[in-house]
């Protein structure tokens, strides 16, 4: 019995984990620890919760990737540090030392990680989840962006939105997309890359289409199917489109050429694992992953990892 392979997007997760738990939290030496406890402690979560046989933690090798940025300048932009050339994210202080840490319990546990050179975290796990042909997938982040992975062929690809934390955590498929931001069922993941292209995304520095919100690119979408039916139909008198819908695509074209690419994952990308992506039954080096769980003072969210390992050895037992 197989489990489902359980994709994690690294960065939104210790974000979130470090912002859930006071940076007071520390080593017996001093140094914050409260990314990597909060890490550790969602790992050990979700592999209890879902039983996965396989997990990869996915990276940003490059968070803000040169062909988005020449494509669209403002592309995070804004969360670019300010005594950098704009090639560096602005991260809290005490959260940038805690990311080797993660890597190294991560490493010791015998938990896989990857990258793609030149790619951000979310075209590793578009990619993953375009590629995977055998189990289930779950991709689990807190970025919106990456609804548009959801798909029920070859196999089903399942997003845990967790930006409100795993505790009140949603999982999406195509259904449950489409519900929730009106785009069309029958390609909802593609339709939220487009929904999100239409509408803009401040996060992203994403500026959409100017008098364009979600309840309108929802609209056309749903009335056209698509933006390149959207388009045509600005392009066609006879389509009965309004003049001021057909000024606003006109005066946005150059935008929508240069922004699909963008909005989209990668889902080809050449990705580089650390290690085999199987979920090991135990840990794969218990002495390095002891001397670290002393060191950091994360022991007991470590006997929890410890502990879900175990659990999910079990369950593909059965």
């Amino acid at each position: 019995m197989s489990g489902p392979l359980l994709l994690l997007d690294g960065a939104s997760l210790w974000f979130r984990a470090y912002y859930a738990l006071p940076d007071s939290i520390t080593s017996p030496d001093g140094r914050s620890v409260n990314a990597v406890r909060g890490f550790t402690d969602m790992v050990a979560t979700l592999i209890t919760k879902f039983e996965p046989s396989r997990v990869v933690v996915c990276l940003d090798l490059d968070w803000r990737p040169e062909f988005r940025v020449r494509a669209v300048p403002t592309y995070k932009a804004h969360r670019v540090a300010a005594d950098t050339d704009g090639t560096e994210e602005e991260v809290p202080d005490t959260l940038s030392p805690q990311v080797p840490m993660i890597l190294n319990v991560l490493a010791a546990t015998g938990i896989a990680t990857a990258g793609a050179e030149g790619l951000e975290a979310d075209d590793v796990l578009g990619t993953l989840a375009a590629t995977e042909s055998r189990d289930t997938t779950i991709v689990v982040t807190g970025d919106r962006d990456l609804l548009q992975v959801v798909t029920d062929d070859p196999v089903p690809v399942r997003v845990l939105y967790v930006v409100r934390g795993l505790a009140k955590a949603e999982l999406l498929g195509p259904a449950e997309v489409a519900a929730k931001y009106g785009v069309p069922v029958d390609r909802a993941g593609e339709a939220y890359a487009e929904l999100a292209l239409l509408r803009g995304d401040s996060s992203d520095g994403l500026p959409g289409v100017k008098g364009v919100g979600e309840k309108t690119a929802s609209s056309m979408l749903m009335q056209y199917g698509s933006v390149k039916n959207l388009r045509a139909a600005a392009l066609d008198p006879s389509s009965g489109m309004a003049k001021g819908m057909r000024a606003k695509f006109a005066a946005a074209a150059d935008y929508l050429d240069a922004a699909l690419p963008v909005v989209q994952v990668v889902r080809d990308a050449e990705v580089s694992f650390s290690r085999d992506d199987a979920l090991p039954a135990a840990p794969v080096d218990p002495a390095r992953l002891d001397e670290l769980a002393q060191d950091l003072g994360i022991a007991n969210s470590v006997g929890r990892l410890e502990k879900a390992l175990k659990s999910a050895a079990a369950a593909q037992s059965f």
